[in-house]
């Protein structure tokens, strides 16, 4: 048991480093091509904030464990609203003064709702993995667009500039950028290993596993990188790196499995985990596009994200003993 924990531990930490070199790498390299640093910033770095949750999904799913896949997807949603952006909001109160992420925000909305209408027959197939991929292409395109049409005073702009390494070549920027994605591919195979081995040792489903340490600890890069953010008063960029990597996890990290193993999944997805999502996702919808003024997240709805996500895991642990 031990060497499982420890693989977990090392893909962790792995996964973490892995998608901070490929951001930095990929980020360079657009911005040497002329790339704009909205786009950049709404593209790229959201996507590498999901990175460790999508080739997670990926890697359980190819080693035929797709409820793995599924709770990473569904449990990395309900941690970074609850725990990330509640812990944020308790040390540093947020308020969205972007305009691209209060159009952003409705769209997540439309995505977990065409995502939970899919999948109410308790089954993830391929056509409804593909679909879902089809709608991250659709969603990238509509990034790019929106960033190009989008105000060059908007606040995300300047917080994205202070983000973006500045001190690479072009060669440098490559080697990191294929060296991160490397090193993703190898911690996540490294990661799924340990965990699936944890899951047998303990007797509970993969399910469960991908809904509590899998889904906790491929969230950490979204934690340090909207903790530093908000510290940094980049309030825009830590509310938008849980916007954006929620919205690839329901489009990417549950669209792989549909595509690489489809099947059914467990009827607690549909029963417990589900609604959960549901209402964190209504509950960040409501405070952060702040219907009738600015949106805001004070430190007591940053607490009470917190209660509802210690909430979410009493529930499991109680589920699991029951």
């Amino acid at each position: 048991m031990i060497w499982n924990v420890i693989a977990v531990l090392a893909g962790f930490i792995l996964l973490m480093w892995g998608a901070d070199r490929f951001v930095a790498g990929a980020a360079c390299a657009a911005r040497l091509l002329g790339v704009s640093t909205l786009i950049i910033g709404l593209t790229i770095v959201g996507f590498g904030t999901s990175a460790p949750e999508i080739l997670v999904s990926a890697m359980a799913s190819i080693a035929g464990n797709p409820g793995l896949a599924m709770g990473n997807a569904i449990g990395s949603n309900i941690t970074n609203i609850a725990l990330i952006l509640g812990f944020t909001a308790v040390v540093t109160p947020l308020t969205v003064r972007s305009e691209t992420l209060r159009r952003e925000l409705p769209l997540l909305m439309a995505i977990m709702l065409v995502s939970v209408g899919l999948l109410a027959d308790r089954e993830l197939d391929r056509i409804d993995g593909i679909l879902l991929l089809l709608a991250l292409v659709g969603f990238l395109v509509w990034l790019v667009r929106l960033g190009m049409a989008s105000k060059k005073t908007d606040p995300m702009i300047a917080e994205f500039q202070e983000e973006i390494p500045r001190d690479m070549s072009m060669g440098k920027a490559i080697f990191w950028l294929v060296a991160g994605l490397v090193v993703l591919l190898a911690s996540s195979r490294l990661l799924v290993w340990g965990a699936v081995n944890i899951a047998e040792g303990f007797g509970v489903s993969d399910l469960i596993i991908g809904l509590t340490i899998v889904a906790i600890g491929t969230s950490l890069p979204e934690l340090a990188a909207s903790v530093v953010a908000a510290r940094k008063g980049e309030h825009d960029i830590a509310i938008g790196n849980v916007l954006g990597s929620n919205i690839f996890n329901l489009l990417a990290v549950m669209g792989l499995p549909g595509v690489i193993m489809p099947g059914s999944f467990e009827p607690e997805v549909l029963s417990r985990d589900f609604p959960v999502m549901i209402f964190l996702t209504l509950l960040f919808f409501g405070l952060a596009y702040g219907i009738g003024g600015v949106g805001r997240i004070t430190r007591p709805a940053g607490a009470v994200l917190l209660a509802c996500f210690a909430g979410y895991q009493l529930i499991l642990y109680f589920g699991i003993l029951a």
